[in-house]
């Protein structure tokens, strides 16, 4: 199991800005140089899903505080992220698309049927994992405060 102090494995994914505007390719090598927030989310559209990356939105100038990108993961398509960041005002973070779940068995994140477990990683300028949280069941969600700080930790 990948866990803190590991490197975190690198990935390219499909992915459409926050806007939902544009589809292009996101690897997390392109953000080495600066903190990473990985969000593992189960579904577009879902409420808690939904209520957690509007939150991270909401509160996006704290993410900028700490100089981290945000990018948000989950198994739909881009189709399906698009529909969801329009009709949701856009977010402030790229939505990619992890169809085939590679990149969450990668980080371990998968639960016992196979679904997106609510998790938060953080990876550091190097690229190395320095907090991460896997959420047993999916009904919370790590708030921003606590994320941020994990990122400020970092770089202490």
């Amino acid at each position: 199991m990948i866990e803190v102090g590991d490197i975190a494995p690198n990935f390219a994914l499909e992915g459409i800005t926050g806007d939902g505007a544009e589809q292009k390719r996101f690897s997390l090598a392109d953000y080495r140089g600066s903190p990473v927030v990985l969000v593992f989310y189960p579904a577009d559209n879902s409420p808690i899903c939904t209520a957690q990356l509007r939150s991270y939105t909401d509160d996006m100038s704290a993410f900028e505080s700490v100089d981290a990108q945000v990018l948000a993961l989950s198994p739909q398509s881009l189709a399906g992220h698009t529909e969801f960041a329009k009709r949701n005002g856009g977010f402030g973070f790229p939505l990619l698309s992890d169809v085939d779940r590679k990149v969450a068995k990668d980080f371990d994140i998968l639960g016992p049927l196979g679904f997106y477990r609510r998790s938060v990683f953080v990876i550091d300028a190097k690229g190395i994992i320095r907090w991460a949280r896997r959420a047993a069941a999916g009904l919370t969600f790590r708030p921003v405060n606590e994320i941020v700080e994990a990122v400020r930790s970092i770089g202490e």
